[in-house]
């Protein structure tokens, strides 16, 4: 179920990835996008197959669709999501906040291409962003800062979210953890 027919598609281009230190954050990153409703991550300037394979091995198990891409320099990523007319959403501490900012972004069908920063963020990004986004106007993990977003932009509907052919569901418990092989 999506959270609004009048939403458009939402990727997450992480720039600055370091493949020898941020494989478990970026893990992380495409998880989060996943289970709260992102249609997929590019992680920008270097490969990492073995983020694609655990991503890939999630949705295969859990259900999608959810893309999984990495290698894309990011000025391409920018430049192609903008010429197929999409808007570009920068998280930075540094950005408008989201409450103010959020009816504006919700009032729109484009699709959104959400910029998540690892290293230092260049500079220019801030000025090819359609908006820039602060969660609390405080440093934080951009991790937990893509979770508030998409929970907020996706109207707090990740709950009644299916994913498609899924092999196994989470059965929701007071107690302990139980998975359910779903059958064709």
């Amino acid at each position: 179920m999506s959270p609004s027919p009048a939403l458009g598609r939402t990727f997450i281009l992480r720039i600055g990835h370091r493949v020898y230190r941020d494989s478990r954050v970026t893990t992380h990153v495409c998880l989060t996008a996943r289970a709260l409703g992102a249609d997929g991550v590019i992680i920008a300037d270097r490969e990492d197959k073995v983020v694609e394979s655990t991503i890939r091995d999630v949705t295969d198990r859990f259900g999608g669709p959810f893309q999984v891409k990495t290698g894309i320099p990011w000025r391409k990523a920018v430049r192609d999501w903008k010429a197929s007319g999409g808007k570009i959403l920068h998280l930075t501490a540094y950005g408008l906040p989201l409450p103010k900012i959020l009816p504006e972004i919700q009032d729109m069908t484009y699709d959104i291409l959400i910029i998540v920063g690892s290293e230092k963020m260049p500079g220019e990004v801030f000025k090819i962003a359609d908006w820039n986004v602060s969660v609390t106007s405080q440093p934080m993990s951009e991790v937990a800062a893509l979770a508030i977003f998409l929970d907020w932009y996706k109207n707090h509907q990740e709950f009644d979210r299916e994913f498609l052919d899924a092999r196994l569901r989470i059965v929701p418990s007071k107690n302990g953890k139980e998975i359910l092989e779903v059958s064709d």
